[in-house]
């Protein structure tokens, strides 16, 4: 079983600041960090951390080489990673010492996925393989559409979400994952309440995960809502926690692990990486999650 995920490489500026700047305002920084990052990077590291057989599809500019290498030294199968001339995607990420973060993104080479990608990428898959993505490379609908045509499972992370999302052939999901304001953005509803009943009803073809921050996540099936809580930490830096929680909980869903075990495992992950500064460097290995869990078991 191996995951194929189409995802964005970023390279991430780093500010630690008091605050997060206004309009008009000049603000120092106290550190400075280069670091690789992007949604889906750090989701493909979270992956191989889990123990999964993940091949990333996606690109880089030839002189960021460096950080393609930083993903295949974290187990990540980069035969469809390509150097290209277009500039990288980077990210402007400011953090506050409450470990919240604003983030300002350019989408540069992540957005130079064709079809013909996607279809040499999916040429060798196996029934029991999984397809992933998010919202920040080109052909998107590609990718679900191929997956699905493939009868592959076609998990899906609509972030950062835009407009663009509802237009995306989203029949072809079997797996969405969503914070509560991307939940509310596709369903458009307000309370949570509403947001679950609508997925209930409107997405019997797929489960959805919707992740709650603080208060844990949420998996929302046809006949049934499995409810887990958060860990109690000290966060440090929340920029990966989602990315950490969806590799930990893929990995651990796709080898047939059951939801509710593979649910405590993400979010075990995602507690982790939230004592951490940086993303795909905040991201545990799966001997530190197997101790923070026995931990507090």
């Amino acid at each position: 079983m191996a995951v194929i995920n189409f995802g964005s490489i970023n390279i991430d500026h780093v500010y630690s600041v008091d605050h997060f700047v206004k309009p008009g305002e000049t603000l120092a920084s106290s550190n400075y960090q280069q670091l690789l990052g992007g949604k889906g990077a750090n989701q493909s590291i979270a992956l191989a951390q889990a123990g999964a057989d993940v091949q990333h599809v996606g690109s880089i500019h030839e002189s960021d080489a460096s950080f393609k290498q930083t993903l295949i030294k974290n187990g990540v199968d980069c035969r469809y990673v390509h150097c290209h001339d277009v500039p990288s995607g980077h990210a402007i990420i400011q953090v506050t010492p409450s470990g919240e973060n604003a983030i300002v993104l350019f989408g540069g080479a992540n957005q130079t996925i064709t079809p013909d990608t996607v279809q040499k990428a999916l040429s060798d898959t196996g029934s029991s393989d999984w397809v992933l993505t998010q919202n920040e490379t080109s052909c998107i609908d590609e990718v679900l559409k191929q997956g699905r045509e493939k009868g592959l499972k076609v998990a899906f992370n609509p972030a950062p979400m835009n407009s663009n999302v509802l237009a995306l052939p989203l029949d072809c999901v079997d797996l969405l994952i969503v914070n509560e304001t991307e939940a509310a953005a596709i369903t458009q509803k307000e309370s949570l309440e509403d947001i679950v009943s609508y997925f209930q009803q409107e997405w019997q073809h797929a489960e959805v995960l919707i992740t709650l921050g603080k208060e844990g996540v949420m998996m929302i099936r046809q006949d049934d809502v499995i409810e887990v809580p958060a860990f109690t930490v000290e966060a440090v830096d929340t920029t990966a926690a989602g990315d950490t929680f969806i590799g930990y909980f893929l990995s651990a869903y796709s080898n047939h692990t059951d939801a509710r075990q593979a649910l405590i495992r993400g979010c075990a992950a995602s507690a982790l990486a939230v004592t951490r500064q940086g993303a795909a460097q905040s991201i545990p290995s799966r001997q530190e999650v197997d101790r923070f869990m026995a931990k507090h078991a």
